[in-house]
C-alpha cells in the first residue's frame, strides 16, 4: 500500500509531499561516506543529522515522486567539489533535503530522512536495508569498526529504481531540474578550497 508522506524543513518554510511512496518504491540505507558527513557539517547540523557512527539515513527514490508545495524559492544547492553530487537543502534553516546526480538523466534522489514526517516515516519507507560506505564510519567506544551490510543488494535495488524511472520518463518530472533546459533548478554553489578545508576540519574533529 502506498501513501503520501509529508516532508519539509525544520522552520516550516519549505514543504512538500513524497507522493505514492512505499518501501518497495525506494531504497533506504544508512550512508557513512565522508562526503555525506561533510554535507551535515556544512549545514551546521551534524549532531542532528548524523548517527553516532557518522551515518546519514537516506531514502533513494524517483525525483518525480517529490512535489514541493510551499517555499520552493528556499531550495538551495551546493557541491563539495566541482565534480561532486548536487546536494540540496533549505537555505532558510539549513535543513538537508537530498542528493541528486549532476544531470537529470540519472533520475534518482537520495532524500535525507531527517526532513520526513517522523510519525509516518517507518510505515512509508520501511526499515534500513543496508549500511554502506562504512570505511569512513567512526569506530565505537571500544574502537571496533562498523561492518557493511546489504551493500550489493542496495546497489541492485538502486539500479532497478533508476532503470524503471528512466523507462517512465521521470527525468522530465523533477523539482530539482528545470523541465525545459534540464539544468539544476537553482545554481549550485561550489565550496572554495578554504571552505571545504574548514568543513573537513570540523568533520574530522573528535
Amino acid at each position: 500500500m502506498s501513501i503520501d508522506l509529508p516532508i519539509g524543513c525544520s522552520c516550516g518554510t519549505l514543504r512538500g509531499v513524497l507522493r505514492g511512496i512505499s518501501p518497495s518504491r525506494g531504497n533506504r540505507v544508512t550512508c557513512y561516506c565522508a562526503d555525506c558527513q561533510s554535507f551535515a557539517h556544512f549545514l551546521g547540523r551534524a549532531g542532528e543529522i548524523l548517527d553516532p557512527r557518522g551515518g546519514t539515513d537516506i531514502f533513494q527514490t524517483s525525483p518525480a515522486r517529490v512535489e514541493l508545495t510551499q517555499g520552493r524559492e528556499r531550495l538551495a544547492c551546493m557541491r563539495l567539489t566541482p565534480k561532486g553530487l548536487l546536494r540540496w537543502y533549505a537555505d532558510c534553516c539549513k535543513t538537508p533535503v537530498g542528493n541528486t546526480a549532476i544531470t537529470r538523466e540519472i533520475p534518482f534522489v537520495g532524500l535525507i530522512c531527517f526532513g520526513f514526517d517522523a510519525a509516518r516515516r517507518e510505515a512509508a519507507i520501511g526499515p534500513v536495508r543496508g549500511h554502506v560506505n562504512v570505511k569512513a564510519a567512526r569506530p565505537d567506544a571500544e574502537g571496533r569498526r562498523l561492518r557493511a551490510t546489504g551493500e550489493l543488494s542496495s546497489i541492485a535495488r538502486f539500479a532497478r529504481l533508476v532503470l524503471l524511472a528512466r523507462l517512465r520518463g521521470d527525468q522530465r518530472r523533477s523539482p530539482f531540474f528545470d523541465a525545459r533546459t534540464g539544468e539544476p533548478s537553482t545554481t549550485p554553489r561550489v565550496l572554495s578550497e578554504a571552505e571545504l578545508a574548514e568543513v573537513v576540519r570540523r568533520r574530522d574533529a573528535r
